[in-house]
């Protein structure tokens, strides 16, 4: 799976555009997106390629546990190189099984700098989250950081690919084997991530995907949790039918937590486009760099030379001494000009009110977690975005940070109004 990104990108050396010249929206000039851009949009193959078998189920009236459902499963399991896929209702209810049926207790690290419900489903399962750093530049979990939490109460770790870049998983499955813990990953944002060249979702005990409309692989809503280990998939299989092994006495307090066929069919289309869809994000991702490479204050998540990541949300960080204005005023011109905008994650987990009570017993110590997340702001990215669309947002953002002083004193005394 070659990412031939590259010669997609050939041509994006171009001047400024009149657009990036003028005067900023949120100065009163004429925003770049007068009709608006949104921060994303779900790409989806075409009707006809959803409509016979979608009339099929509809007249058989087998609207969950058919043949659409085991061949999706198949599908992504040989696509991702794993033994066993198990697709299911939505990528928090996998972790929540998934902790369920590996029988997890006691305390489990887990970034901050995540998706609240990384750490929501851990709590589901009176687990007790542990906070831990992250990485300076890939913004993954840090390894080191992670075996510096370890007490006699961990059982597990649960890795974060974020933004669909990958985890340091070879570091962590070390770190796990050495102290005897379970090992999983968050790959809510995997579809579509490559590591040495191979997808992601063989790593650790098990990781599980999101295939909701924000991600690369779209089933409307839906996730599918990955194993190379049979009895955990069976498990796995058991409990999404809540624990009921097909005689209604139950062996495990599961949960209906069953993809639709009606999901299934979309997740089958839609691994159709995956590779394809992968690498024009990373196209649009690498144009976004290319011209904004002189634009002072703005950084990247690194990927490792070896990885790609899938780009399901295109990130930038700000210096605010360098950029001329921090994140929050540069979200507002954003706005200004029509450009939808996202700030992940922000309050991290840790920050939340649901865990205010523990972080009083905890107090961790996240330096890194803390200063990204008040400085990183998603860029609009999506699978059929125009690269002309991508050149647009960018003359914005060169003409904001040309104005920078301005805005910045124009939104200072707005406040002291």
């Amino acid at each position: 799976m070659k990412n031939n990104a590259d010669h997609q990108v050939a041509t994006v050396r171009q001047p400024v555009s009149d657009r990036a010249n003028g005067r900023p929206a949120v100065l009163g000039g004429e925003p770049v997106f007068p009709e608006g851009i949104p921060f994303m949009r779900p790409t989806l193959p075409p009707w006809e390629a959803l409509a016979d078998p979608l009339r099929k189920i509809i007249e058989s009236g087998m609207l969950t546990k058919g043949r659409h459902l085991e061949a999706f499963e198949r599908a992504i399991a040989e696509y991702l190189g794993v033994k066993h896929a198990v697709g299911v209702s939505s990528c928090t209810t996998g972790l929540l099984l998934t902790c369920l049926c590996l029988d997890l207790h006691g305390e489990v690290l887990v970034p901050s700098f995540t998706f609240m419900a990384t750490v929501h489903a851990m709590v589901w399962q009176q687990l007790t989250p542990v906070f831990v750093d992250v990485d300076p530049e890939t913004w993954n979990i840090n390894p080191a950081a992670a075996e510096r939490a370890i007490t006699p109460r961990t059982t597990a770790i649960v890795g974060v690919h974020v933004f669909g870049n990958p985890a340091p998983v070879e570091e962590l499955e070390r770190v796990a084997a050495r102290h005897g813990l379970t090992l999983i990953l968050d790959a809510a944002h995997g579809f579509g991530a490559l590591h040495h060249g191979q997808p992601v979702g063989r790593y650790g005990h098990a990781e599980v995907f999101s295939s909701s409309p924000t991600k690369l692989l779209v089933t409307g809503e839906g996730g599918v949790v990955t194993t190379n280990d049979g009895a955990l998939a069976e498990r796995l299989r058991v409990a999404r039918e809540y624990g009921n092994p097909g005689n209604y006495d139950s062996v495990l307090p599961g949960i209906n937590a069953r993809m639709q066929e009606f999901s299934a069919i979309l997740g089958l289309e839609t691994l159709k486009m995956l590779e394809e869809n992968a690498q024009r994000r990373n196209a649009l991702a690498a144009r976004y760099q290319e011209r904004l490479a002189t634009v002072p204050g703005i950084s990247y998540q690194k990927i490792q030379p070896y990885d790609r990541s899938s780009y399901k949300d295109l990130t930038i960080r700000i210096n605010a001494a360098q950029f001329g204005l921090d994140r929050d005023q540069f979200g507002i011109a954003l706005r200004a000009e029509g450009i939808g905008t996202r700030q992940y994650y922000v309050p991290p987990v840790h920050q939340h009110t649901t865990y205010r009570e523990l972080m009083t017993q905890q107090r961790p110590h996240l330096p890194v977690t803390e200063a990204l997340a008040p400085e990183v702001i998603s860029l609009p990215i999506y699978s059929h975005m125009p690269a002309e669309s991508v050149d647009r947002v960018c003359d914005a953002i060169v003409r904001i940070q040309t104005h920078a002083e301005e805005i910045a004193a124009a939104l200072s005394a707005q406040r002291e109004r």
